[in-house]
């Protein structure tokens, strides 16, 4: 597709309206604004047909192409199938990678933004890859995919927040710590305030709600962790389950671990080391004027839920493989220190964790030291 030869069309999304700009080849500098109702796509697409029917009238061609963009936000990336599907060629720009002015205070509306995408797209087609950064979409399995780990991320938070919003309510009676689930009833019967009353009677009803909406939060997680394994068994074959079985072998990463490293990460290629970091947002941000030279703190542009479940790997990782080859690298670098020190280091560590595990999954290189869980524990 010629770039001289191309619609060029972004839109602006929210959940009332979509903002449509339109430049065409050899037109006006100035972009044709159109207003749509949010989520009608059948309208769009009109608009799309109708712009490129008369811009083939118009200029005698039948081969005018038309280029698509819109941010990454709540939309997700059923828009950019939609398109893709239509013959359109769809972009889906990271927003917070495109330049804007540096201002202390700056106009901000649809219709810039909208104008701003449309030069961002222009240079991206011209051929500057700088000017921004694309998102690159999964497939809807690939996407579909991540859905149990996700779920289960938030089912494990509810439970956190029912668990400390019961011991908060106790704690205001002068009671530590909460009955267990197991002994309920018998717990809460024998449990009386600090100052020698039993449970207010609101306060124990309360309670016991919030006991019923824990027990429904462990049911449901048991529930996606069953489903997630019974997947895993009967697509055993595939290459992404391989790369997470083949993590589960390594003493220390379970199950939710591997799922989340590969399905989050390590499903994708990545070209080489730094641009794998830099995607989960544990690459180092290089610093350089004049004379001075060195790597400041962390991006975290990438993936959070990567970067979190890697650091919380990093730490587990001191414990169950202390012969390894980064485990003796950290303590090195580390020694008896704590504080900042230390939790500069360990993401320093994550990084190199990361590293080795994506050439253990690519290639079978095991990292040096590495233990290997009995394959009785591998089975469980």
């Amino acid at each position: 597709m010629s770039f001289n030869n191309t619609i060029r069309i972004a839109i602006e999304l929210s959940v009332s309206s979509w903002l449509v700009a339109v430049r065409t080849p050899g037109g006006s500098e100035k972009a044709r604004l159109h207003r749509i109702e949010g989520g009608e796509s059948a309208a769009l697409l009109a608009l799309i047909t109708s712009v490129r029917t008369r811009e083939s009238a118009k200029s005698g061609h039948s081969d005018i192409g038309v280029a698509c963009c819109f941010e990454a936000g709540r939309d997700g990336f059923w828009l950019h199938r939609l398109l893709t599907a239509h013959g359109v060629d769809a972009y889906v720009l990271e927003p917070t990678s495109i330049l804007v002015n540096r201002r202390a205070r700056r106009a901000k509306t649809d219709r810039l933004d909208a104008e701003g995408m449309l030069r961002v797209l222009a240079a991206w087609l011209a051929g500057d890859r700088q000017v921004c950064s694309m998102v690159r979409v999964p497939t809807p399995e690939e996407e579909d995919a991540k859905r149990p780990h996700r779920e289960r991320e938030r089912l494990v938070q509810e439970k956190q927040r029912i668990e400390n919003t019961i011991e908060a309510l106790l704690f205001t009676q002068g009671i530590r710590g909460r009955p267990s689930l197991r002994s309920w009833e018998r717990d809460v019967e024998a449990l009386q305030t600090a100052d020698g009353r039993p449970l207010p009677p609101l306060l124990r009803a309360e309670i016991d709600r919030l006991r019923r909406r824990l027990v429904l939060a462990l049911e449901q997680i048991r529930e996606v962790e069953a489903e997630r394994t019974a997947r895993q068994a009967a697509t055993f074959d595939d290459t992404i389950v391989q790369k997470i079985s083949a993590l589960q072998r390594i003493r220390g990463i379970g199950e939710n671990f591997s799922a989340v490293l590969v399905r989050e990460v390590l499903y994708r290629p990545f070209d080489n080391r730094r641009q794998l970091a830099s995607y989960v947002g544990i690459a180092p941000m290089p610093y350089q004027s004049g004379s001075m030279v060195r790597d400041r703190h962390i991006g975290r542009a990438g993936n959070p839920r990567a970067r979190t479940t890697l650091i919380q790997l990093a730490w587990l990782w001191l414990r169950y493989q202390p012969g390894s080859a980064l485990a003796a690298w950290f303590r090195e670098r580390v020694g008896t220190l704590q504080g900042r020190t230390r939790r500069i280091a360990i993401v320093a560590m994550a990084r190199k964790l990361l590293i080795a595990l994506w050439r253990y999954v690519e290639t079978g290189l095991l990292p040096d030291g590495v233990e290997i869980k009995a394959q009785a524990d591998t089975m469980a």
